[in-house]
């Protein structure tokens, strides 16, 4: 292949060429638009994750894409990141449309599990309430008298 044709780029000290020919770039996005997602973890480790172009918030100071991203983590939920010129250890690149990165059926059960989670914490709060108001009324009401 000819220099014109093709770039040398390097990943973690490995070198590879690219036929410009048939490479991909993409110069804009927009709401709806599959992405991939690179966030930094701890120390220098960074995690990849698929995501979806949900909001672009047209700042005058700052345009802001909002991204709502898919953990692979055991909770595997969904998470926003927001990118724009003061972002640091995010980025984001194109998603290749045939890569499958979960079953649709298994996120929404972890996202029922989650809501249920949510469910019992509110519920358990709404109890607490109670049982506060219940057992220290009296002791309100008695400070109140003098």
């Amino acid at each position: 292949m000819s220099q014109e044709q093709t770039r040398t780029i390097e990943i973690n000290g490995v070198k590879m060429d690219v036929d410009l020919r048939t490479a991909k770039t993409v110069e804009t996005y927009k709401v709806g638009d599959s992405v991939k997602v690179l966030v930094k973890k701890y120390g220098s480790d960074y995690s990849s994750h698929p995501g979806v172009i949900v909001g672009i918030d047209n700042f005058v100071a700052l345009p802001t894409l909002i991204i709502l991203y898919l953990t692979d983590d055991y909770s595997g939920s969904l998470k926003f990141a927001y990118l724009n010129a003061n972002t640091k250890d995010v980025e984001i690149c194109p998603q290749d449309l045939d890569f499958l990165f979960a079953e649709k059926e298994s996120v929404v059960e972890r996202l029922d599990r989650e809501i249920a989670k949510a469910e019992l914490a509110l519920q358990d709060a709404h109890q607490k309430k109670e049982y506060f108001l219940k057992h220290f009324a009296s002791h309100f009401e008695a400070g109140q008298d003098q």
